[in-house]
């Protein structure tokens, strides 16, 4: 709670009042969009994706990265586009992730990426398998600024982990924890805050406990739970952990899943995020994992023409009258419990 709350101070000092006035002009915006059933958009984005690479050393089974089933190319963001995007977008961006597919160790202008954020107070996150945490590359993370480091952890034992983590080294990722730990110690350095991602599936959802002992041991800041997105869940997988709490789908009377909603049929996300892609595609949400819906290129355009453009109003008008015109949207996570 102690470190949690550390990380929302760290959060906090990057406020200004542009930030929290283009968060208010989202917020008001998407209300009356919801109230009227016709878009209205005002503001930049608060929160932006981008991604530093597609590459990914594991080969993860629900992961495009790793089955490597992707149509889009494979590649590695080029850092004058990086920086000429976050200079469109900095003055408003209240959080910042660099991370969509992929693993962004494995771009060698990763660090400058985040320090070039960093200098421009932007609360920075990251998502790693870790196997690329060394002592020297732990000790730049550390120095880099970088605010968040999120850690994939989906086991317990070597056994348990490689089951998901395809081609992974769980020794590695400890490693590299204790690594990140260490440094944090010495350099006296608040961040990143780390947690430990434990993707809870069928053959791991009895290590919960040694998860959490694993986590308190290395002395990482926080441990979270999340259900995995299943593709094709409608038949059920071997994926699906046997406690339904640890699940993002439930059976249906007819034997079928379906996917645990709550009560929102909406979509925040179109209003105050969006993700980019390594080669500058700017696509609605994460769960275009294939650029199948870009909303337009900024090798060629603003990141404002393309956001308050009339494929993009048009994109969020369709949302407003049914989530279900596009397919990403039939897995997508608005309005389900994800983090247990």
């Amino acid at each position: 709670m102690i470190d949690s709350l550390k990380d929302g101070l760290t959060w906090a000092t990057k406020l200004t009042p542009r930030k929290l006035y283009n968060a208010a002009q989202l917020t008001y915006s998407y209300q009356h969009s919801m109230l009227k059933g016709k878009s209205l958009h005002k503001g930049m984005p608060a929160s932006v994706s981008i991604e530093p690479t597609t590459s990914c050393n594991l080969r993860c089974p629900e992961c495009p990265s790793g089955l490597r089933s992707f149509t889009r190319p494979t590649g590695m963001m080029d850092l004058g586009l990086y920086r000429s995007t976050l200079d469109q977008l900095a003055k408003d961006l209240l959080y910042q992730i660099l991370y969509f597919q992929g693993e962004p160790y494995l771009h060698k202008g990763f660090f400058d990426m985040v320090r070039y954020a960093s200098e421009k107070s932007i609360y920075t996150a990251t998502s790693t398998n870790a196997h690329y945490l060394d002592d020297d590359r732990a000790r730049e993370t550390v120095e880099s600024g970088l605010d968040r480091l999120i850690i994939s952890i989906d086991g317990t034992t070597q056994s348990s982990y490689e089951s998901y983590r395809v081609g992974g080294d769980l020794s590695k990722v400890i490693e590299g924890t204790r690594n990140i730990i260490k440094w944090k110690k010495k350099l006296r350095s608040k961040t990143p805050h780390v947690i430990f991602q434990f993707l809870v599936v069928a053959h791991n959802e009895h290590q919960i406990p040694e998860v959490q002992k694993l986590a308190k041991d290395l002395g990482v800041d926080e441990l979270r739970l999340k259900t995995a997105q299943i593709y094709d869940y409608e038949n059920g997988s071997d994926l699906m952990p046997k406690n339904e709490k640890y699940s993002r789908y439930s059976k249906t009377e007819n034997g079928t899943y379906d996917i645990k909603r709550g009560g929102d049929k909406n979509c925040w996300k179109m209003w105050h995020s969006c993700v980019i892609t390594w080669d500058g595609k700017v696509v609605p949400c994460c769960f275009d994992k294939d650029a199948h819906y870009s909303m337009g290129s900024l090798q060629t355009q603003s990141f404002s023409d393309i956001w308050t453009g009339d494929k993009y109003q048009d994109f969020r008008n369709n949302l407003i009258q049914s989530r279900s015109t596009y397919e990403m949207c039939k897995n997508c996570t608005e309005g389900v419990q994800v983090w247990n």
